[in-house]
C-alpha cells in the first residue's frame, strides 16, 4: 500500500521508516528541508536505539523516502498518517493544534484519490470529530480516522512493530479495514485491536499517559513520606510491585517524568474536561503535576544542604541532561532543571550526557558541558546523578575517590547501588531512603 506520513519528527520518521517493515511504500513529508535531506541521507535527526538501522534498511529497499513537496507525498497514497506535533499553548495549559489542522487541510486539498486520513498525534478528545466534520462540509473524497500511538523513546522501533496494543477510532468499515490492512502484519502476530469510535480513541492514549503520570507522582508522593519517616522507597516500591493488581513498572521513585508528552498532556487533558464542563472529574491531575515538580526542588535544596547550605564556589557534576535514558530528548527536561536551577544559585555546573550535550548546549548554552564522565566529576564537592543511564549506573566508586574534591553523591534516581557506594567512603543521598543527616 502506499502511504504518506506527514511530519517527519521523532513520531514520523520512526512511523514512516517501520511501515516499510510491513510492507508498504512510504513517503514522509516535512515543510523543514534540513530534516528531510538528513533523513534522505539516512542520518537521524534524534537520537533512538535501532532506528538508524531500520532507517538505513529501509531507504535500501526503496520503499521510502521524504520530501518537502505535498504533491510529491501525499497524491497516490491512500492512507495519510498525520504525526505533527501538539505542543503546549504558550500562556495555557490547553493543547496548540495548529499543526494538525494544517496537515489535515493539507492532504485534504491535495489528495487526488480517495483515501483514508489517520491521526496519530495526541490531541483533546473532540478533535477528530471536527476536523472530520470539516472534511464532510468541504465534500472530501477523504474519510478521517484516529490511531493513537504509544511509544517509548528509547524503545520507539519496537513499540512500533510490536505493540502491546493497537486502537482504531473510525466512523465506518471501509476505514477498519483499511487499518486492518495496514497493520496486517502485526495483528497476524497476535498483537490485539480494538475498534472504537473517535472520541473514545483520543481518549485511551491521554487517558493512559495520565494514569502512568499518577502512577509515577504516586510514588514520588510516597517518596516524600519515606523522607520524613526514615523509611525506605525501594523497598516500598518492590513490595507493592509484587501485587499483581499494581505491578513493578511506573514505580520507580526519583526526580519524575519530564519530555514532550506527560507533562504537555496531562495538563492539555485538564483543560479539556474543563472546556466540557467537567473539570472536577481531573482535578488530581493538578496534584499530579504539582508532585512532579516538587521533587526537582527537592533535588536543589538537598543539594544545597549535603553542600554546606551554599553553593557559591562549589563544583557540582550532573549526570545527565535527557529526560530519560536512551534518548537525547532534553524538553521539559528534570536533569537541566535541576542543573540550571543550582547554576543560578552560584555553583559551578558541569553536565555529562551520552547523547544529548548538543540539544542541552542549545537550551542552556550558559552550563559548562563534558564529553567525559571523568572530566565532569573532577574536582567535584557533589555529584548529582540526575539520568539513569547505564553508564552512570556502572561507575566504580573507588576509582572517582581520588578524582573528586568531595566524595558527595546525590542519587535523584535510586540508579546506583547505595551500600556499595557508602561502604566505599562516599556520602550518599537517595531520594526517599530515609532523613537526610547533613
Amino acid at each position: 500500500m502506499r502511504i504518506s506520513v506527514i511530519g517527519t519528527g521523532y513520531l514520523g520518521a520512526v512511523h514512516a521508516a517501520c511501515m516499510t517493515r510491513l510492507g508498504h511504500e512510504v513517503v514522509g513529508y516535512d515543510t523543514d528541508s534540513a530534516k528531510v535531506d538528513s533523513l534522505s541521507r539516512g542520518v537521524s535527526p534524534f537520537f533512538e536505539p535501532e532506528f538508524g538501522a531500520v532507517l538505513e534498511s529501509a531507504l535500501a529497499t526503496g520503499r521510502l523516502r521524504f520530501t518537502s513537496s505535498a504533491e510529491e507525498a501525499v497524491r497516490g497514497a491512500k492512507v495519510h498518517f498525520i504525526c505533527v506535533g501538539t505542543p503546549q499553548q504558550l500562556g495555557s495549559d490547553a493543547a496548540d493544534l495548529h499543526f494538525v489542522d494544517a496537515a489535515v487541510q493539507m492532504v485534504a486539498d491535495v489528495a487526488d484519490c480517495d483515501g483514508l486520513i489517520v491521526g496519530k498525534s495526541t490531541v483533546p478528545v473532540g478533535t477528530a470529530q471536527r476536523l472530520a466534520d470539516r472534511l464532510n462540509r468541504d465534500g472530501s473524497r477523504l474519510e478521517l480516522a484516529w490511531n493513537p500511538e504509544f511509544l517509548r523513546e528509547g524503545l520507539a522501533v519496537r513499540d512500533n512493530l510490536h505493540p502491546d496494543r493497537l486502537v482504531f477510532g473510525v466512523t465506518s468499515q471501509h476505514a477498519e479495514k483499511s487499518l486492518m490492512e495496514v497493520y496486517a502484519k502485526i495483528i497476524d502476530d497476535g498483537t490485539p485491536y480494538i475498534t472504537t469510535d473517535l472520541a473514545t480513541a483520543e481518549l485511551v492514549k491521554v487517558a493512559a499517559n495520565s494514569f502512568l503520570a499518577t502512577k509515577i507522582s504516586f510514588i514520588n508522593a510516597m517518596a516524600e513520606v519515606c523522607e520524613v519517616a526514615n523509611a525506605d522507597v525501594v523497598t516500598l516500591s518492590e513490595a507493592l510491585g509484587y501485587d499483581a493488581r499494581i505491578g513493578r513498572r511506573f514505580l520507580s521513585a526519583g526526580l519524575g517524568f519530564g519530555g514532550g508528552c506527560l507533562p504537555k498532556d496531562i495538563r492539555a487533558f485538564s483543560a479539556r474536561a474543563g472546556e466540557l464542563g467537567a473539570s472536577d472529574a481531573l482535578t488530581f491531575l493538578r496534584e499530579i503535576d504539582k508532585i512532579n515538580m516538587r521533587r526537582r526542588d527537592k533535588v536543589v535544596t538537598v543539594a544545597g544542604t549535603l553542600l554546606g547550605g551554599n553553593f557559591l564556589g562549589k563544583n557540582i557534576a550532573v549526570l545527565g541532561a535527557a529526560f530519560k535514558p536512551n534518548s537525547d530528548d532534553v524538553r521539559d527536561s528534570p536533569a537541566l532543571n535541576v542543573a540550571a536551577a543550582m547554576h543560578l544559585k552560584g555553583a559551578s555546573v558541569r553536565v555529562h550526557d551520552p547523547k544529548a550535550i548538543p540539544n542541552a548546549r542549545r537550551q542552556f548554552p550558559t552550563l559548562t558541558y563534558c564529553s567525559a564522565i571523568d572530566d565532569a566529576c573532577r574536582n567535584t564537592d557533589l555529584i548529582v546523578l540526575a539520568t539513569e543511564w547505564d553508564e552512570y549506573r556502572s561507575i566504580d566508586p573507588r576509582l572517582f575517590l581520588s578524582l573528586v574534591r568531595e566524595p558527595r553523591m546525590l542519587d535523584a534516581r535510586n540508579a546506583v547501588d547505595y551500600d556499595f557506594w557508602s561502604e566505599a567512603g562516599w556520602q550518599v543521598y537517595a531520594l526517599g531512603r530515609g532523613a537526610l543527616n547533613s
